[in-house]
């Protein structure tokens, strides 16, 4: 379990502030991450890799000479957010675009894309490459919807070094795509990893057992076997892989071609480096004996999950181009390769980040800034019920997915709350408050949830607007557009066990009985009502989306933890607008 931290709360970012203390000569902190702490070629691609914390050496370890320009760090096992991820990008940018690199995870598909748009806007060419090399989350005839692992590594070198040595953009997508095309991962665990200030690891496995097929952010494997000896193990993941030749290669038992890869044995945080040597040793032999020629073989901790006790093995397909490019100089904290010449130091710069000047705030009426201060009363609500339910929306979220719901939403509803209460001290309207408050909850928040939320609580706020009195209209408005903006932008539907299924028979609801001429108060309960029966009704439905996808039976039986909190909080807002409201509509039920 992880023993060494102060406020759980803030782990992250002391973290990176002790990684930038202690690593100088290679980064230098901005608002979002970390950047190069030396000067790159002008007119030449950057590299911005990202994804959450908990997973060092990746991300912020890969950034120095051939390696990433910037890395965007978010929160414990959730996506950087939108904004993080543009401050880092704004800061890397050589001035002939950027290239955003990731692992496929929806938040981070979520808030990369976002992001891209912006930099997009502002005249920077920005491309993005998704990692999907991990054979356990999804079948061959679905590769796109495969999680990134331990590929990460690879995909990033190949992409930087061709980023290092002038490649135009185009250029540089199309190695990284290849690359891609060309690894692949699968990996197993023995026990799960323990956040900072929790008392029990995300995710278990029984004495004697091993996980086979799991992530990187605690997600449970998609099946269980006795504990191998690490023969039987090494054959276990070798077999696995050579079943997936990428196409157009020769097959490992070609005899008149020999086909040449990098193998990666990656330890995910409590194996120990000799353990993986015992386990690399016979990897060795099957891939000399499959006929394959091993190139560089890499043996150690490259993308962990904590203290998570798992190894994953990753082959990483090679032609002459990848080749070269994988061998290519390097000098980051955590990949050096070759010699480098060293670059001067980076001139001194404002960190990357948004100004911290304060904006005027929009023209609000008197009716639309009493309204904002409704809107913080709903979003207060909204904290406390989320707070008295995090470890429980924790627990639910650990059976199929990485057990960080309840963190995830704590972080977005308190940064939501302190931004809507700066905005109405200032005089806010309605909309405006919506807004910051939004954006608020995005950014600290980051993972899908982040990204949703902030998404919604935007759309009611473009509807409210700040020259009148939010009215059932306006607000019904809004929840449709926030509805709509979810479903477009996450491409979940009904049926698919995500929040959704609830936003949309609530949804329904509220547009139902305030077309009846229904108050806002009795349109929101009865809504809220039909919310949580909603949320219950998701225990019977197996996930189509995001991290629980390839654990759908383990979820069977449980209602989604995004289903849950939305049904919470739009509870927990009705009860703002009514006196009296009993007090048991504010737990999770225990047996949820």
């Amino acid at each position: 379990m992880t023993r060494l931290f102060n406020e759980p709360a803030a782990f992250a970012d002391e973290m990176i502030e002790g990684f930038v203390a202690s690593h100088g000569r290679w980064v230098k902190r901005v608002s979002g991450g970390v950047v190069r702490n030396t000067q790159s070629s002008p007119e030449t691609v950057a590299l911005v890799v990202g994804g959450g914390s908990g997973h060092y050496p990746a991300f912020a370890g890969l950034v120095g000479q051939g390696m990433a320009h910037g890395a965007a760090m978010g929160n414990l096992f959730a996506s950087p957010s939108a904004q993080q991820v543009y401050n880092v990008a704004k800061a890397a940018n050589n001035g002939a675009g950027v290239l955003l690199g990731y692992g496929n995870y929806a938040g981070d598909v979520l808030h990369f894309s976002q992001a891209q748009e912006r930099l997009r806007k502002d005249g920077i060419d920005c491309r993005s490459i998704a990692v999907t090399d991990d054979v356990s989350s999804a079948p061959l005839a679905e590769r796109a919807k495969r999680r990134g692992i331990a590929g990460d590594l690879t995909v990033f070198k190949v992409a930087a070094a061709a980023a290092e040595a002038g490649y135009s953009m185009d250029a540089t997508v199309e190695i990284a795509e290849r690359a891609n095309d060309r690894t692949r991962s699968f990996g197993v665990a023995f026990s799960g990893c323990t956040l900072p200030g929790a008392d029990h690891p995300l995710f278990s496995v029984p004495e004697g057992r091993m996980a086979v097929g799991m992530g990187i952010h605690g997600e449970p494997g998609i099946n269980e076997t006795d504990i191998p000896t690490a023969d039987e193990l090494a054959e276990l993941l070798v077999a696995k892989l050579l079943t997936e030749v990428p196409e157009g290669l020769p097959s490992p038992r070609d005899t008149n071609k020999r086909a040449r890869l990098v193998p990666i044995l990656n330890g995910l945080g409590s194996i120990k480096y000799e353990e993986l040597f015992v386990v690399y040793r016979r990897v060795a032999q099957l891939l000399a004996e499959a006929g394959l020629e091993a190139v560089d073989p890499q043996v150690g901790e490259l993308v962990t999950s904590f203290d998570m006790a798992g190894t994953s093995l990753t082959l990483f397909w090679l032609d002459d181009e990848l080749e070269t490019l994988w061998n290519a100089p390097a000098d980051a904290p955590a990949f050096r390769r070759g010699a480098v010449t060293a670059a001067p130091l980076a001139e001194a710069s404002d960190g990357g980040g948004p100004s911290d000047v304060e904006l005027p705030l929009p023209e609000a009426t008197e009716e639309s800034r009493a309204g904002a201060a409704r809107v913080l009363a709903a979003l207060g609500a909204a904290k406390d019920v989320v707070d008295a339910n995090a470890d429980e929306l924790g627990r639910i979220d650990a059976i199929a997915g990485d057990g960080d719901h309840g963190i995830g939403m704590e972080r977005g509803v308190r940064a939501a709350v302190d931004a809507a209460a700066d905005a109405v001290a200032r005089g806010a309207g309605a909309g405006t408050t919506l807004h910051l408050a939004a954006d608020a909850w995005a950014d600290k928040a980051g993972g899908t949830s982040g990204a949703l939320w902030g998404m919604a609580l935007r759309a009611v706020g473009d509807a409210v607007g700040d020259s009148s009195r939010p009215d059932a209209g306006a607000v019904a408005a809004g929840v449709a557009q926030a509805a709509a903006a979810i479903m477009d932008f996450g491409k979940a539907k009904p049926g698919d066990k995500t929040l959704v299924d609830v936003l949309v028979p609530f949804r329904d609801a509220l547009i139902a009985g305030v077309d009846a001429g229904q108050s806002l108060t009795d349109a929101w309960g009865a809504a809220a009502t039909v919310a949580q029966q909603s949320a219950e009704d998701t225990a019977q439905l197996l996930p189509l989306m995001g991290r629980a996808r390839p654990h759908a039976e383990k979820s069977l039986g449980t209602p989604d933890a995004g289903a849950v909190s939305m049904a919470l909080i739009v509870r927990a807002i009705h009860n703002t607008l009514v006196e009296n409201t009993p007090a048991e509509n504010n737990t999770v039920k225990e047996n949820a």
